[in-house]
């Protein structure tokens, strides 16, 4: 029986509840990644500084004087707030907000624990405000990624979250490589050397889908476009040396490893069986086979004219002709007319002219 009033509502208020808590969550991992990449931004800038403040107060060349005057500069408050100043872009609204809240750990780090703590990074990411974590490590609590932390996904792939307090420590395996320890070969690889720690996946040859080693023969299945010979050897399929061709008809085919291409025939032929005007299996209209290679027709020098109005001349081209008027004379309503002499179009004018009736007045 369908829930209905109340019971509905409930149901959906349910179900929202639910989804708003799913976004918190996935927000939430997405937060703790994004912490301690801000924090290493930061202390990879309060390194940067740390030399830049060296550089501008430091080895003028006057030594008693840098003795005498700077020395306090090394350690001193000023210094720090010219590096803190200097940590992050102002349109970076975390990394900012990170500094204002943790400013005091700065100052704690600066002038008590850089002596003994010289990594920033461990001591402040780490450690301290515990956003990231160690190398190989993950989560709230730098649990070792799959592996372990020395090599994580056994040195074959991505452990999610690694450094961070974020992440589910699963592994995203390089190319060749898959399983949730990154330690089985995908198809088209094989293990060349592989225990409970280590794993080699080497790729096949190119003509298998699945194998035990390097070579042709040692393929147990064959890629598409491949068979097996006699001595059970992956060997390429011709594709071409079947009775039918598996191109079109003004298309030659062309076979490759694995497959084959289709390119098209010269123009002089109607089918072909390579590149070219000697592999017509036919010449095309407008040309003919001369001692086994196509050539143009030239219709233009045959004993009956092509072009039998009057007054045209024949122009040959390849594969056709064309019918054009003879000099002098000009295409008018499909037939060529005598073009006028300027005389004659001078005196054809003058005619007009006494014969038009404003010429009489």
């Amino acid at each position: 029986m369908l829930s209905t009033g109340p019971e509905l509502r409930l149901l959906r208020l349910l179900s929202c509840v639910t989804l708003v808590l799913l976004f918190q969550v996935t927000d939430a991992k997405r937060d703790l990644k994004s912490a301690c990449t801000t924090c290493q931004q930061i202390t990879d800038n309060f390194s940067k500084g740390f030399d830049r403040t060296a550089k501008q107060n430091f080895g003028g060349g006057n030594t008693a004087w840098e003795e005498r005057k700077l020395s306090k500069y090394e350690t001193s408050e000023i210094r720090l707030m010219e590096i803190v100043e200097g940590l992050c872009e102002s349109s970076s609204f975390e990394c900012n907000r990170m500094v204002e809240e943790h400013e005091e750990h700065f100052e704690t780090w600066w002038f008590k624990r850089k002596t003994k703590h010289p990594d920033l990074h461990k001591w402040f990411c780490i450690e301290t405000i515990k956003v990231c974590c160690p190398k190989g490590t993950f989560g709230p609590d730098c649990n070792a990624c799959v592996g372990s932390s020395e090599r994580p996904c056994h040195g074959n792939g991505m452990c999610d979250g690694d450094r961070t307090r974020g992440g589910n420590g699963k592994c995203s395996c390089n190319h060749g490589y898959e399983g949730e320890s990154c330690l089985d070969c995908i198809d088209g690889y094989f293990n060349e050397v592989r225990n409970d720690t280590f794993s080699l996946c080497t790729e096949c040859h190119s003509s298998c889908k699945t194998c035990t080693g390097a070579t042709n023969q040692d393929c147990d299945e064959c890629k598409e476009g491949w068979e097996e010979d006699e001595q059970e050897a992956c060997v390429d399929v011709n594709e071409c040396s079947t009775e039918s061709s598996p191109c079109k008809e003004d298309q030659y085919c062309v076979n490759t490893e694995g497959s084959y291409s289709c390119k098209a025939c010269d123009r002089v032929c109607s089918g072909c069986t390579g590149a070219g005007p000697d592999k017509c299996q036919a010449c095309a209209s407008g040309y003919q086979d001369a001692e086994g290679t196509c050539t143009d027709i030239d219709e233009c020098s045959q004993s009956e004219s092509v072009c039998t109005k009057e007054h045209q001349e024949c122009v040959n081209n390849k594969g056709s002709y064309v019918c054009i008027c003879s000099s002098g004379y000009e295409e008018q309503e499909d037939e060529c007319v005598q073009m006028m002499q300027p005389e004659q179009a001078e005196e054809s004018e003058a005619s007009e002219t006494t014969t038009s009736p404003h010429g009489e007045l």
